[in-house]
């Protein structure tokens, strides 16, 4: 058999095993992801918790990087401090070498009942049954890889080649551990370099020394993605997964100085199985050397990556590792577009204490927060339509739009402070100009009940609540009458000949108008709210007589 058609059937069952892996992972999140990211939160009150809840989520989800990546995140919003977040990798990695030691149990004859049953069960309606069904056929995928890679590798145990090469890796164990850390960093994955390794046990051109060092290759190398994946994240979650890569490299390391292979009797292990035995050995005894040292090692990731000055200008509570569970990514979008309310709510404030004080230094700081509200709006806009790329109920769809129709409305809000009621009052300052004090009274009465009536959004949109969607639209209606009736009194000030109403006629009508569109925009958060009631009709005008 050719070079190419060893190398192409080689790397396509490894291309099905890492298919596989991420089957299992993207089922398991969409069946039981939200429950198991509330058990591995809470599941860190000491360190034997800790330890098992890496263990069983690293099970679950088939991938020790998944887990490192959720506890990062946690750790970024301090639900597990970063003692325990370094126990539960430990358990992780435990977690992942157990795995390839059931693997190596020969269970190929499995394979085909479990894509059976995965099929059977993804065909039901709930995401649950979706999850569950993709998880069993991701199982069956990775055991039929695993008799796909063993008929490829057939040839190579007796290539003269690769016997050479292998010859030439009994003096040169570091090489060894630098080429399968390599592999296991660009396939994200230890276990599918171990399960290779595995597959090659049995050559009896590959000696002990070099397979072991191998396997701590593919440990050091699986703790690679998560430091990459998190590089632009908060020093908090960079923190973990260094501490990981520490961990495993000086754990490879101490274990290829001491030249373990000749000091340790093999003869009762089989050959076969020598990785995975290994693979698993190793984690544990890591494990259990490590976890007393949690504490010291979270000082030195601390003092390795300090902390940065916090980003306020940013979102908050867009965590890309939820947009696979929709109902927490939704979740986390709805708690960002609030702050962007209570940003337009500053925003407001400081237009109308610039009003009362006739003070210019408080209208520098509505710029910076409207680009704020634009940043953040922008980014709850494009991440809400990434959580559409998945499957939701048409509840979360219609929960989505609601998100973007909202976000939209606030940044058009803070459009319209910036650009009007800033330039309004900016120029009312500039030329000293002063409100009549009817005037001044009535835009300061419009303003109150606008910053009122915002609160009343941020609260209509968190609890959806009927009766309070209804006194929104109406206090709206109320603010027409009073911009109406402002208005004419304005005019009637005008016919009055009163030299203040005078020069700041454009001022005060300009402002009027702003502050009705700004509450318009309040009020549309009502509107799916009492349209899925049945409580809002189509247009306030009358049908035409017939």
């Amino acid at each position: 058999m050719s070079t190419a058609i060893v190398s192409i059937n080689l790397f396509g069952a490894v291309a099905l095993l890492l298919f596989g892996l991420g089957q299992v992972r993207d089922g398991m999140q969409r069946a039981f992801g939200a429950r198991l990211k509330v058990g591995l939160a809470a599941g860190t009150r000491d360190g034997l918790r800790s330890f098992f809840s890496g263990l069983v989520a690293t099970i679950t989800l088939q991938s020790s990087t998944a887990t490192a990546l959720m506890v990062a995140s946690f750790v970024e919003r301090d639900l597990i401090v970063p003692r325990m977040a370094q126990i539960v990798l430990l358990g992780a990695n435990v977690g992942t070498a157990m795995t390839a030691w059931i693997v190596a149990l020969g269970l190929g004859w499995l394979s085909p009942l479990l894509l059976l049953c995965g099929f059977v069960v993804g065909r039901g309606s709930s995401s649950t049954r979706k999850g569950s069904g993709a998880a069993l056929v991701g199982i069956g995928l990775m055991l039929l890889s695993l008799h796909l890679i063993g008929g490829a590798t057939e040839p190579l145990r007796t290539s003269a080649a690769l016997s050479a090469f292998f010859g030439m890796l009994d003096n040169a164990w570091p090489v060894a551990l630098v080429i399968s850390a390599g592999l296991a960093a660009l396939a994200s994955s230890s276990l599918a370099v171990v399960v290779l390794v595995l597959s090659l046990a049995t050559s009896a051109s590959l000696s002990t020394g070099p397979l072991i060092a191998l396997v701590l290759g593919a440990n050091l190398g699986g703790a690679v993605p998560p430091v990459l994946a998190t590089f632009k994240a908060a020093a908090s979650a960079r923190r973990v997964a260094l501490g990981n890569l520490i961990v495993r490299a000086v754990g490879a390391a101490l274990a290829l100085a001491g030249y373990i292979a000749p000091h340790i009797d093999w003869p009762p292990v089989s050959r076969g199985n020598l990785p995975v035995d290994v693979h698993l050995a190793f984690n544990l005894a890591l494990a259990l050397l490590a976890a007393p040292l949690a504490r010291p090692l979270s000082r030195l990731t601390m003092r390795l990556l300090p902390d940065e000055p916090k980003a306020t200008d940013g979102p908050l509570f867009l965590e890309q590792n939820d947009l696979g569970t929709p109902v927490a990514a939704l979740a986390g979008a709805s708690r960002e577009v609030l702050g962007v309310g209570d940003l337009i709510e500053r925003m407001l404030v400081e237009a109308n204490d610039a009003l009362q004080q006739t003070d210019p230094s408080r209208l520098a700081a509505i710029s910076t927060l409207e680009g704020r509200v634009d940043r953040v709006q922008h980014e709850i806009k494009v991440y809400v339509s990434r959580v559409g790329q998945s499957e939701i109920a048409e509840e979360q769809r219609r929960h989505a739009m609601d998100i973007v129709d909202y976000a939209i409305n606030l940044e058009h809000i803070g459009d319209i402070i910036e650009k009007g009621l800033l330039a309004e009052l900016a120029k009312k300052i500039a030329r000293g100009l002063a409100f009549s004090s009817d005037g001044h009274e009535e835009l300061s009465r419009l303003f109150a009940i606008t910053i009122d009536n915002l609160r009343m959004a941020q609260a209509v949109f968190a609890t959806r609540d009927n009766a309070m969607a209804r006194r929104l639209v109406e206090a709206k209606e109320d603010v027409r009458r009073l911009e109406r009736q402002s208005a004419e009194r304005h005019l009637q000030r005008l016919r009055d000949g009163r030299a203040e109403s005078i020069e700041t006629s454009s001022l005060h009508l300009d402002m009027l108008r702003d502050l009705k569109r700004i509450n318009a925009h309040i009020a549309t958060v009502a509107h799916p709210i009492l349209d899925q009631s049945g409580l809002l009709i189509d247009s306030r005008i009358r049908p035409a007589a017939t």
